[in-house]
């Protein structure tokens, strides 16, 4: 059976080769379903998500990984972010009626969706300083561009290969950590390691379990898989946040959209939560003692 919505490390006993292996299902549906997107934007979407979900492992306390491309293309912004505790949000803003019929409903490379654009791999720590790296996108292929960051940016030999269909996505990464052998050595392993990676086909990532696929690969060689963790879809969004955000607005702006359209009305962009906020709610925000009873 295939696994779903679950993030799995194994190691290469005897060497310092390490990986990680995902597949996400009902996190990612609920993250397109009310969206809309044409279906080459949710297949990019889906390999942007399984890549934050693989690259939130090298997260070792609590706090955020995020992937998020700009481009001049029909998506101006893509971004997906993964936590500490496996819990998954994104989104895709653009102007889609510029894509043609074939282009809505094909796959499409990264450079046709996106134009010219940016990819930027940013960690958040919860209690530590904040890192982002940002690297041009020169490649149609999303798992490229990762691998390129890998090398500009961490200096960590790494592979990674995508896949997503409307059902599900995946994703399986190999890594290649600092070591005590010699470079000879090391070479001779990692070449050995890419060569048997190279050969995952994206069929056998979307329909075949996690153990499944590793033996596929690596049937010879010493793999261990480690206890899956369970990946969800979850928006942080509340009311509470929403009224502070909308206080930096200032309170005449909010007045005046209330005598316009009868309130105030935000629809969360993450998760379609609608939060609604009347004329007296929106004094209250300014002078919450306006509410209090006496």
């Amino acid at each position: 059976m295939k696994d779903q919505d679950t993030l799995q490390r194994f190691l290469f006993d005897g060497t310092d080769t390490r990986g990680e292996i995902t597949t996400l299902a009902s996190s990612y549906q609920n993250m397109v379903a009310s969206k809309n997107y044409p279906t080459s934007v949710a297949l990019l979407f889906g390999e942007f998500l399984a890549a934050a979900s693989l690259l939130s492992s090298s997260l070792k306390y609590p706090g955020i990984v995020s992937i998020q491309a700009s481009g001049s293309g029909p998506i101006s912004m893509i971004m997906a972010e993964c936590s500490h505790g496996q819990q998954l949000r994104g989104i895709v803003r653009g102007n889609f009626d510029d894509l043609t019929a074939k282009q809505r409903s094909e796959r499409q490379g990264v450079s046709v969706l996106l134009g010219k654009s940016t990819l930027a791999i940013t960690v958040e720590p919860e209690n530590s300083e904040r890192y982002q790296g940002i690297v041009p996108i020169e490649s149609d292929i999303l798992s490229d561009c990762l691998e390129y960051y890998f090398e500009q940016s961490v200096q960590l030999p790494t592979r990674i290969r995508l896949a997503s269909n409307e059902i599900c996505a995946a994703g399986i990464l190999i890594q290649q950590m600092p070591s005590s052998q010699t470079i000879i050595e090391q070479q001779h392993e990692w070449q050995h390691l890419c060569t048997l990676f190279g050969t995952i086909k994206s069929g056998e990532q979307l329909e075949l379990s996690h153990n499944d696929q590793l033996y596929r690969l690596f049937n010879e060689e010493k793999v261990r898989l480690f206890k899956a963790q369970i990946l969800s879809f979850f928006c942080s969004c509340s009311r509470h946040r929403t009224e502070q955000a909308l206080v930096s607005l200032g309170i005449e702006e909010l007045l005046q959209t209330c005598e316009d359209q009868g309130q105030v009305l935000i629809t969360c962009q993450f998760c379609a939560e609608q939060y609604e906020f009347t004329k007296d709610q929106v004094t209250t925000m300014f002078n919450p003692s306006s509410g209090l009873l006496h």
